[in-house]
Order: structure tokens, then C-alpha cells, then sequence
């Protein structure tokens, strides 16, 4: 795993992956780059190892094994607790796949999720409005060729 680029001040960091288990270390980095609270945009197709990542990121906050962690496809939402130098921090990781409307949306109290302990981790967010006015940033995994991933964190100032 390596971090090949960082631009606009350290808002934009990149690094590409060789295995699940890179990708897993890359979660557990990005946590230093995350304060709460944020919302991020989860992007990348079916398979490219959105839940994976989210794993090293549960793991670095000690709320959770690796293998503990699953895809909220179909529950929505899965919430952690966890801490990070000594302070607690909330992991909600939600997938709205399923969800085609802004009505929908507004069922899983997004807003009340957004406590200033919050990490807000959201697959598929991209496809609503109200989504992508409030994230604070994005992290996209894009396949790479082989088991090799791309992943790009751009957060917002």
C-alpha cells in the first residue's frame, strides 16, 4: 500500500492498495484525517471495498474487529463506538442502495446522527441532493486492475 499524492494542503489524499488486507491498514490510517463531526460520501462500485475499508477505520477506533464489520445493505445503518486519543467518537456506517427517495431518507434521522462526536460514513449518499450538500468530504475506491485499489479522500476545508 502507498499513499502516491497529497495536494491543497493535505485535503486530498490518494492511495492505492494491493490486497483487502492494504486496504483494511489504509482505513486505519485514514482516522487520523477524520474530526468529528463529519459526513463523508463512501464511493465506488459494488466490490471495490467500501465495507473493507470501513473495517480498518472501526478497528483504528477500537470499536470492533475487522470480521465484525459488515455491509449495512440491508439494515441501513450499523453504529459504532469507539475512541481516538482518549475520546469517544460515534461510526455510523449506512448504505441508502436500497432508498429512492429523500422522503426515505429522512426515516434514518440523518441529522440527528451528525453529533459533534460523529463520524457519518455513507455508501451510495451520492445519489441525494440532501447528501452531498451536507458531507464534509468523500473517500472514492476505484478498482485499480487485479486485487489493486485506488483510493481518493478529498475533504472539504
Amino acid at each position: 500500500m502507498t499513499e502516491t499524492a497529497a495536494a491543497a494542503e493535505g485535503r486530498i489524499h490518494e492511495f492505492t492498495t494491493q490486497s483487502g488486507a492494504d486496504t483494511i491498514e489504509v482505513g486505519r490510517q485514514l482516522v487520523r484525517l477524520l474530526n468529528p463531526p463529519q459526513l463523508l460520501l463512501l464511493r465506488g462500485e459494488l466490490g471495490t471495498g467500501k465495507t473493507t475499508l470501513v473495517k480498518g477505520i472501526v478497528q483504528a477506533l477500537d470499536a470492533a474487529e475487522p470480521d465484525e464489520v459488515t455491509s449495512p445493505t440491508f439494515t441501513l445503518l450499523h453504529e459504532y463506538e469507539g475512541v481516538r486519543d482518549g475520546q469517544p467518537i460515534r461510526l455510523y456506517h449506512l448504505d441508502v442502495y436500497r432508498l429512492d427517495s429523500e422522503r426515505q431518507l429522512e426515516t434514518l434521522g440523518l441529522d440527528d446522527l451528525l453529533t459533534p462526536d460523529a463520524l457519518v460514513l455513507v455508501e451510495w449518499g451520492d445519489k441525494f441532493k440532501s447528501i452531498r450538500k451536507r458531507a464534509t468530504g468523500e473517500i472514492a475506491i476505484a478498482l485499480a486492475g487485479g486485487d489493486a485499489r485506488k483510493i481518493t479522500v478529498t475533504l472539504k476545508e
